[in-house]
């Protein structure tokens, strides 16, 4: 079932179940999908968009809730934090932390990667074979770690 489909079952069980957080995401998720078909003209998204539509919008509501924690507004980070929850079910299961430096580990050592000079070329590497798996910030975070 594609993505679209999914969405589309998961926004009539909120309706149904009158949640209100789970309708804004999952109608979110719906916008960008429309969006990204009329701007690329093409009748379905390949997979690996999907993914970075879904990690866009899982990002920018995490992003929000932190903003609205340093400004003490636990009112309006809750919802945001609830909506990346409900974005973030129809990822692929994400790696941990240890499973992400083993795999960066690997791409080092095969490319022969010395300081930090060679951080464009790792994380090139890791961003591709880490995608939809790992955000950004934790891949570079540990290939700087991994680099220094």
């Amino acid at each position: 079932m594609s993505l679209e489909k999914d969405v589309m079952t998961q926004m009539k069980a909120a309706m149904k179940a009158k949640d209100a957080a789970a309708l804004e995401a999952l109608r979110a998720v719906k916008s960008a999908i429309l969006l990204a078909k009329t701007e690329n003209s093409q009748q379905d998204l390949s997979e690996e968009q999907e993914i970075k539509i879904l990690q866009k919008l899982v990002k920018q509501r995490k992003d929000s809730a932190i903003l609205y924690r340093e400004q003490n507004r636990e009112d309006l980070a809750e919802p945001e934090e609830k909506q990346a929850e409900v974005i973030a079910q129809f990822l692929p299961e994400q790696l941990s932390e240890a499973e992400i430096e083993a795999k960066v580990e690997a791409i080092i050592a095969e490319t022969g990667a010395e300081g930090m000079k060679d951080m464009g070329k790792v994380m090139g590497l890791a961003s591709k074979e880490l995608a939809g798996k790992a955000d950004g910030k934790t891949i570079s975070m540990v290939v700087k770690k991994k680099l220094a």
